[in-house]
């Protein structure tokens, strides 16, 4: 189903919604046995920029029984006109509806995109509720970091997809298949996946909840479903499958170059990063195939940016070789390299200068806290030493741009570790004063972002308890008050309403659901944006549905409370947390992986660095 030129008109961004992009595959419905509809719920300049998207597009893709097309979620304007035209959801492939494909797939990579996610199954007619869905509705399934709690969810989604989507993917499909041959129903169809590692089928789980609201038990209902779900990962990443081209959007998205993935899983154990662990243990690809994959990558799309993606690419064993790689692969092309996620310690003067020589940007780090003690507590394994020099190696090379990201409100916070942050930025910034008047020819820019800390499921903080949003603004405030160079250093902080109902929808559990449709059918959308975002919106919903935000998000767990995520596994054992909780008590840090194996449990998965 076309959009009219009358409709594309009207909106902000038409191009957003016509596809017809480089390097897109062409296939027809009726060719193929099942067709699955990719859906991102942002925007088409969000989704775009996803790897996860580009890699999943093209593995589904590869097999000639499916056709995989991509789906976003239209904007306020769109939305308008769709609703006044009865116009369904259609993906930006061929325009076909979404509600006539085989899968309905969800990669959940934010929590505030929840409210976009019923909004897109409402626009494509598909019932919202999984058990008010028959045989001619989709399957609707999701992945993605958030799927780690898919409580809140667990009434919207028929299964979620626990870990890697190169995993086990196939054989969901293959059953899906075959359930289709033999005439099975979609419930034939959702059994059958009970016995797929990494799967979740929330009706054939039951919850029962204790008078103080804290979850009772949680129990299988059929005779199938594993009592633990337990995550998949890629074993070896190098022999995994890696697209050789990838989508080039007709208009700028967020990340706009060519991304190529060096390891997964990280090293350091911060015990705020949920990342950190679900991907655990570290899986490296060898420099020489990251190499080959970043020049196919450039040949195919035209790219003139490469980067170098992970959660701690300065952490990389074979770092220097593949940045000399790049540089001598792409000499004289005109392609930048972007390193994101570069630990401050880690930093390379030498290097650096060379990987920015084509154009050169400013420089972002992660203290996270703004004293020792705290950084401690987080286990950062980072000091203010390291973080001093590295700064001396930036400007000494020519840099004058500095970003510092920085949370409040961590556990154990104390108001001298918010004035530490505004201390550490005026260090950092009188550093740079010590140069010769020769070597700074441009003022000096420090620019400090202070994000509100939402403890997240599978990290040693999930216990903690939230701070309020009036602890949080005055948290803020004081922040903001904390530096004497109010002309080199600029101090922004992130909207703290927005960060409790984060932490709610986070550690949410099956009943938070009612509140997340609640505010859909109040007009929540884009609630990750902050234009959009309305609290009142989401109080009503809370009030209508009788969902304490304080019970979610501001109370503190014990160790022996049943969580909603304790069913799934993800390699790192629960003890190992609670380890971990302690120490931060204490303020005690943790070795990273290399240094010292901490026993987390990760070895069981039999590679990665456990086993370097």
């Amino acid at each position: 189903m076309l959009y009219t030129d009358e409709m594309l008109l009207q909106v902000e961004r038409p191009a957003r919604y016509i596809g017809s992009e480089l390097n897109r595959v062409i296939k027809h419905a009726e060719d193929v046995d099942i067709r699955f509809a990719f859906c991102f719920p942002d925007t088409y300049e969000i989704g775009m920029s996803c790897l996860g998207l580009q890699i999943l597009y093209y593995f589904l893709n590869r097999r000639e029984d499916t056709l995989c097309e991509r789906v976003f979620a239209p904007w306020h304007d769109m939305e308008k006109l769709m609703r006044e035209r009865q116009f369904p959801l259609v993906t930006v492939d061929s325009y076909a509806e979404v509600h006539s494909f085989d899968f309905v797939g969800f990669t959940l990579q934010y929590e505030m995109g929840y409210t976009n996610m019923l909004n897109m199954l409402d626009l494509s007619g598909i019932p919202m509720l999984s058990a008010d869905r028959g045989e001619d509705d989709p399957i609707v399934c999701a992945g993605g970091p958030c799927t780690y709690n898919p409580e809140p969810l667990a009434d919207f989604v028929d299964f979620f997809y626990i870990g890697e989507g190169e995993v086990v993917l196939d054989d969901i499909l293959d059953l899906y298949k075959t359930n289709k041959q033999n005439g099975g129903t979609r419930v034939d169809f959702l059994a059958s996946l009970l016995q797929v590692k990494g799967v979740y089928v929330p009706r054939f789980y039951d919850v029962a909840y204790l008078a103080d609201g804290t979850i009772a038990a949680f129990t299988p209902n059929h005779p199938d479903a594993p009592a633990i779900v337990e995550k998949v990962i890629v074993e070896d990443l190098d022999k995994s499958f890696f697209p050789t081209e990838q989508l080039v959007p007709l208009v700028e998205t967020v990340h706009d170059r060519a991304t190529v993935e060096v390891f997964r899983g990280c090293i350091r154990g911060c015990r705020f990063c949920q990342a950190g662990y679900v991907y655990r243990p570290v899986r490296e690809k060898t420099h020489e195939t990251l190499l080959t994959q970043a020049e196919k990558l450039i040949a195919a799309s035209g790219h003139d940016e490469v980067s170098l993606v992970s959660l701690s690419t300065g952490d990389y064993r074979s770092f220097k070789p593949l940045a000399e790689g790049l540089l001598q692969a792409f000499n004289g092309c005109g392609v930048n390299i972007s390193l994101p996620s570069l630990r401050i310690d880690a930093f390379n003067l030498e290097l650096m200068a060379k990987v920015q020589e084509v154009r050169r940007s400013s420089l972002t780090f992660a203290p996270e806290a703004g004293s020792q003690r705290m950084r401690n507590v987080i286990n950062k394994n980072l000091s203010e030493e390291e973080i001093m020099d590295g700064c001396t190696l930036a400007f000494t090379g020519g840099w004058n741009r500095v970003k510092l990201y920085f949370m409040i409100g961590l556990p154990n916070e104390e108001d001298e570790d918010i004035d530490g942050i505004g201390k550490l930025a005026d260090a950092i910034t009188d550093r740079f004063y010590t140069l010769p008047a020769d070597k700074r020819p441009r003022p000096v820019s420090i620019s400090v972002s202070a994000s509100c800390f939402v403890p997240k499921p599978f990290t040693a903080f999930q216990w903690a308890a939230q701070d309020t949003m009036e602890t949080f603004e005055r948290k803020q405030k004081r922040l903001k008050q904390s530096s004497r160079r109010t002309k080199q250093v600029r101090i922004a902080t992130h909207d703290a309403d927005v960060s409790v109902l984060e932490g709610v929808m986070a550690r949410g559990d099956r009943r938070v659901g009612a509140a997340i449709q609640k505010a859909w059918e109040l007009g929540a959308r884009f609630d990750g944006w902050s234009e959009w975002f309305n609290m009142d919106i989401w109080t009503r919903a809370f009030d209508d549905t009788g969902t304490d935000i304080a019970f979610y998000a501001a109370r503190k767990r014990e160790y022996t409370e049943t969580l909603p995520w304790d069913f799934i596994s993800i390699g790192v054992d629960k003890s190992f947390f609670i380890r971990e909780m302690e120490r931060a008590n204490k303020a005690s840090a943790t070795p990273d992986c290399r240094t010292a194996c901490a026993n987390c449990g990760a070895k069981r998965f039999g590679g990665g660095v456990c086993f370097e």
